[in-house]
């Protein structure tokens, strides 16, 4: 079968060499117990390989749970007969007290230490986990007993050059994308399980996680669905300690139904973890359901209808079930970040639209959209440049204007957001005009001025998209009359749109009438790296405007000049899309100082990094 992204070869992972004694912990599971309740307690399953010669060995294993400080909270130690081969052995801690549950706001995290000792041998093994309870119902998805709708993206864990063999740094840093900057609370790891740096970032920033198996449409004969459970049972003994993963996803994504092979997928997963639901993501209607979760792909929206379907015309059941939306939009309308404004606009209408019909329907539990990042693909598939256009970030991590879509639907009080969709040209858009104006933004109302005319006041927040936490403005002539827009002549002038919040100016995004050159901006996720690794971060480029934005329009060269023991991920010479590009430095492990000249035309800039 062909698949629409690519899997790369060779090792893209970190490989260690571990050295065991002769009975050792190979994994813990932690189960945390009574997570409601103001008493919690743990089950510990702790799975030991013994392989000394005379078995059974009579040991000693101590359990210590700490804070992330390593504060000591609770422990027992007790005996445990091992016998020859593996084992399971359970171990409970009970009455504890004064814990912080793990959830998307406060993701408390927690050790638990364990400890097997006999003679004078011992073996140690210690994990992370939370205290959390989650919950998908026909009524929405429950953390902790609190309604969550559920936003998120997908994120194929790609990049350019490499495929997947990014760092830890750089694959921490899509989890802080998707949380911070596109302010979603879940990511879904399309379609594989994707680094454990990227998870334990999830973990320590409260990002939900859905995680499946590997496969895209296709099923193969027996001993291929022999893999697939072996890679269902990795999966799951893996992270199973993950807080942030709320779902197993137990299906291949949008195959065929296949009863038999699907209940023994349930069976499997059930088996090894009982604290979380399964789904099974399809995209096909009437699918028998044998997850506890329906999780579907709806791509009905095409621009001008409803954003998502009924759960029960998808299901064919006769009631609400457990229901999430796993993909939309994607394929449906790819966008690049260097489109043609019209284009753009419809790209963010379609985003708004899903996630409107998500929010007004409590059946459905929320909406991950297709998705975070564009990826790489083959000829079969793209855009003819070999990349899926798909996401509301381009490969680089750089934003369209859809990611404010999501960007926009955060609390003002952690920070406010004000991105008009336009680039502010009059002749860009058809029919010489730039309205309607959509500006994505949580701000109570907004302010256009146009030139030295008087300020335009919005307050009329969208009512096609009423559902949403904070629903856009849309500038039209039911703002902004027929004859005011008149009276600005044919003299273009400067915009300047301001956003407020309790009657105060927070944001003011300036738009220039004649945008020119004015500076070569470059910043780097991070300015430290550390030694004796490999390590890498990004770095943006942009082109900028008298007001700091980026020229939508220039494509202009980029030369890079790298000093000092690292090297520029790609080729030296880059290409401005849409005013901006990105790259990656990756260091050798060498301390010392790494200083990267940039130039694009008579403009300069330059990046210092410091490994150690």
């Amino acid at each position: 079968g062909v698949i629409d992204y690519l899997t790369y070869g060779g090792i893209y992972r970190e490989v260690f060499l571990e050295i065991f004694e002769p009975l050792f912990i190979d994994n813990i599971k932690v189960e945390a117990t009574d997570v409601l309740k103001p008493v919690n307690g743990l089950r510990l399953d702790i799975y030991s390989d013994n392989r000394i010669e005379k078995a059974p060995v009579e040991t000693k294993a101590t359990v210590t749970l700490t804070d992330l400080s390593g504060q000591v909270l609770a422990g027992t130690t007790e005996d445990l007969i091992v016998k020859s081969g593996k084992q399971c052995s359970v171990i409970s801690i009970e009455g504890l007290e004064n814990i912080q549950l793990w959830d998307i706001n406060n993701p408390a995290l927690y050790w638990i230490n364990v400890e097997i000792s006999y003679g004078n041998r011992k073996d140690k093994f210690s994990t992370r986990f939370g205290f959390r309870e989650c919950n998908f119902t026909p009524k929405g998805f429950y953390l902790n007993g609190e309604r969550v709708k559920i936003v998120g993206l997908n994120r194929h864990q790609s990049y350019p050059y490499v495929g997947y063999a990014m760092p830890k740094r750089v694959q921490q840093k899509d989890a802080d994308i998707i949380k911070h900057e596109l302010c979603c609370n879940t990511v879904r790891t399309s379609h594989y399980p994707q680094s454990t740096h990227f998870l334990d970032r999830c973990d320590e920033i409260g990002l939900l996680v859905f995680e499946e198996l590997p496969g895209w449409q296709h099923i193969g004969d027996e001993g291929w669905k022999s893999v697939a459970l072996q890679n269902i049972q990795e999966m799951i003994e893996r992270d199973w300690n993950h807080p942030s993963i709320i779902i197993w996803g137990v299906r291949i994504n949008e195959s065929f139904d296949d009863d038999s092979f699907y209940e023994r997928t349930n069976k499997l997963a059930r088996r090894l973890d009982k604290t979380r639901q399964t789904g099974g993501v399809r995209n096909i209607e009437n699918s028998n359901l044998l997850e506890d979760v329906y999780t579907m792909n709806d791509f009905v929206h095409s621009g001008s209808n409803v954003g998502l379907n009924k759960q029960q015309d998808v299901t064919g059941l006769s009631l609400d079930v457990p229901y999430l939306v796993t993909e939309y939009n994607g394929h449906m309308y790819p966008t690049k970040k260097a489109d043609n404004e019209e284009r753009q606009v419809n790209h963010v209408l379609r985003h708004l639209k899903v996630q409107d019909a998500s929010w007004a329907d409590n059946s459905i539990s929320g909406a991950v959209g297709w998705c975070a990042f564009d990826y790489n693909t083959h000829s079969d598939f793209g855009a003819g440049d070999m990349i899926c256009h798909h996401g509301v970030m381009d490969m680089f991590r750089i934003p369209k204007f859809a990611a404010y879509v999501y960007g926009s639907q955060i609390s003002p009080k952690i920070k406010p957001v004000l991105e008009p969709v336009t680039f502010w040209a009059r002749g860009e858009r058809s029919e010489c005009t730039v309205f309607p104006l959509v500006v994505l933004s949580n701000c109570d109302w907004i302010t256009l001025k146009f030139g030295d005319y008087d300020p335009i006041s919005v307050y009329q927040k969208s009512k096609e998209f009423k559902h949403l936490p904070y629903p856009p403005f849309i500038i039209d002539t039911s703002v902004i009359s027929i004859e005011q827009i008149s009276q600005w002549g044919m003299k273009w002038e400067d915009g300047i749109i301001t956003g407020y919040i309790g009657g105060e100016p927070v944001q003011e995004v300036r738009m220039a009438r004649n945008p020119l050159p004015s500076k070569l901006m470059a910043v780097a996720d991070d300015y430290i790296l550390t030694s004796g690794e490999k390590d890498a971060t990004r770095a943006v480029v942009k082109l900028v405007d008298q007001y700091n934005r980026p020229l939508p329009f220039i494509n202009a060269v980029v030369r890079l000049n790298l000093s000092g023991d690292a090297r520029i991920i790609g080729p030296e010479e880059i290409f401005l899309t849409g005013g901006s590009a990105g790259f990656w430095v990756e260091s050798n492990g060498m301390e010392g100082e790494i200083k990267i000249d940039i130039a694009c035309g008579g403009f300069k800039a330059e990046i210092k990094l410091l490994v150690q």
